[in-house]
């Protein structure tokens, strides 16, 4: 197991927000203030991160990508030249389909981007690499579901990304031999910025179709306030976007200038 995935894992939510509850057990004779403290910051983050409304609010701070209208598809083909789908990870061994299976954030991607195809006739490249280091890679999965479940032929598989950065960068190094420079963009409105910045980056025009939008009202009782499990998933989801944002300018915006 990669220790980059371990680390990720201890020092982002909930997993840092578990390590001061367990910090705080572990100090609570010795320095009893140091440890309320941890207890106070590692209960309370559970808490905000697990109430709807947190969800709702923070994921206004990242879709800042308008939705497509479906009066806009017809003319996408004189907008752009193909559509590219990134990839959102897999599930394994999934006995009812015999086999693994793209996640269900990357088959949202995937309807969405079946739809786009077919109403505006452009070509479809899917990016997503070998998640858990084994073959098929999301890119091969993803396309057997567009063409199975929809009816839709993909023309490129980029097959080797592990990040959105190589989403960008890989998926260019295919479509840059058939000269495509418009790309319409397909993934999750709060992942869109990073998304974006990177395939900008690496020289393409992006048009934006964001979709899965998570800064809407969330119609749960009590106006979002009550705790529940979807919600702090998501606020791991919204945290880890907000970091990604800050940090790929700083570890990839030198590359991108060298190239």
């Amino acid at each position: 197991m990669p220790i980059r995935y371990i680390l990720k894992q201890l020092l982002l939510p909930p997993g840092v927000l578990l390590l001061l509850l367990l910090v705080a057990w572990w100090l609570r004779k010795r320095f009893p203030r140091l440890a309320a403290s941890c207890f106070v910051l590692g209960l309370g983050g559970l808490w905000l991160m697990s109430l709807p409304v947190t969800v709702q609010w923070s994921a206004r701070l990242l879709e800042r990508e308008p939705a497509l209208s479906e009066a806009q598809w017809a003319g996408l083909a004189q907008r752009v030249d193909a559509i590219v789908v990134l990839g959102a990870g897999r599930e394994q061994a999934d006995s009812t389909w015999g086999g693994d299976q793209p996640s269900s954030l990357a088959l949202e991607r995937l309807r969405y981007a079946a739809r786009l195809a077919k109403a505006s006739g452009l070509p479809l490249l899917v990016s997503g690499g070998l998640h858990y280091g084994q073959p098929p890679s999301e890119a091969a999965l993803m396309a057997q579901v567009l063409l199975r479940d929809y009816g839709v032929t993909v023309r490129w598989q980029e097959g080797l990304s592990r990040t959105t950065w190589e989403n960008a960068t890989h998926s260019a190094a295919l479509l840059r031999n058939d000269e495509v420079a418009r790309v319409l963009l397909v993934t999750q409105a709060w992942h869109m910025p990073r998304a974006r910045w990177c395939f900008e980056q690496v020289g393409f025009q992006v048009l934006p179709a964001p979709l899965g939008f998570l800064g809407v009202a969330n119609a749960r009782p009590a106006g979002g306030w009550l705790p529940e499990g979807k919600a702090l998933w998501q606020s791991g989801q919204l945290l880890h976007e907000a970091l990604g944002l800050l940090a790929y300018p700083l570890f990839y915006g030198r590359t991108a200038n060298r190239d």
